[in-house]
């Protein structure tokens, strides 16, 4: 016993501080990345041809990167000769609506942040039912290291439930394959209202690197409604704790 007391006085407190500073986080994390608005035909045509899922678009006077689409693979990153785009370690990524996801190289283009206004339906606390339809588990192993010391995901009011119907809100990761899509329905429709649902990865977002596969559908957008996008593959825990919490401290 004297022993177990001297260990876990020697560990120390494991926990930590969030929001964190930018250089607690790993030198090869890839976070928001930044557009130039000087590109270059050819790096433009570059980038575009490497990205796996097709996130860049547009032409080299004004093109876009869709961070539903983005593996954050760091492809367009690595080919491109003038910095077109720069991945940082901004790990707030998280956006209410589908569309501000889509990053353009114009500076006027205002970003937006969660809106949504539930602290009066759900105060401080959530209680969600996690999804995996049909992913990698990447996304999902991601999610469930939150629940480890190091984060301790209930000091913030959330936490995971067995039942749908004790749930405030859905966690979905993968690609909702056809197998899934049905059970996937049927706790959507568990759930007491009103209820959330939170697309976590660009599989979820997007169909990610599934996207057009005919076992798979292109994000859940057309199947239920989506209250919160977390892009990433995987989002770094990081981001998806930031998620979380914009919704109970809009």
């Amino acid at each position: 016993m004297i022993k177990t007391l001297y260990a876990r006085l020697k560990q120390g407190y494991r926990t930590m501080p969030f929001p964190v500073k930018a250089d607690a986080l790993p030198n090869r994390f890839l976070g928001r990345p930044y557009l130039s608005a000087n590109l270059s035909p050819a790096d433009f045509q570059q980038c575009k041809q490497v990205c796996p899922t097709k996130a860049i678009a547009g032409s080299e006077a004004n093109f876009s990167l869709d961070l539903g689409k983005c593996l954050f693979c760091g492809e367009c990153q690595k080919i491109s000769q003038n910095k077109a785009i720069v991945f940082s370690k901004e790990y707030r990524l998280a956006r209410s609506e589908r569309k501000s996801l889509v990053l353009s190289n114009q500076p006027d283009m205002a970003e937006q942040r969660i809106k949504k206004k539930i602290n009066n339906i759900f105060g401080r606390s959530l209680k969600l039912r996690q999804v995996s339809a049909g992913g990698c588990n990447a996304c999902e192993l991601d999610i469930n290291v939150l629940n480890t010391p190091g984060f301790d995901l209930a000091r913030f009011g959330i936490q995971f439930v067995a039942s749908p119907r004790h749930a405030d809100g859905i966690v979905l990761t993968g690609p909702v394959t056809k197998n899934m899509q049905l059970a996937l329905e049927k706790t959507y429709k568990a759930i007491p209202s009103p209820k959330l649902v939170i697309a976590v990865g660009a599989c979820a977002i997007s169909g990610g690197a599934y996207i057009d596969h005919p076992e798979a559908n292109n994000g859940i957008d057309a199947l239920i409604p989506v209250d919160l996008y977390i892009p990433g593959c995987p989002p770094h825990p990081l981001t998806i704790l930031d998620g979380l919490l914009s919704l109970i401290k809009c």
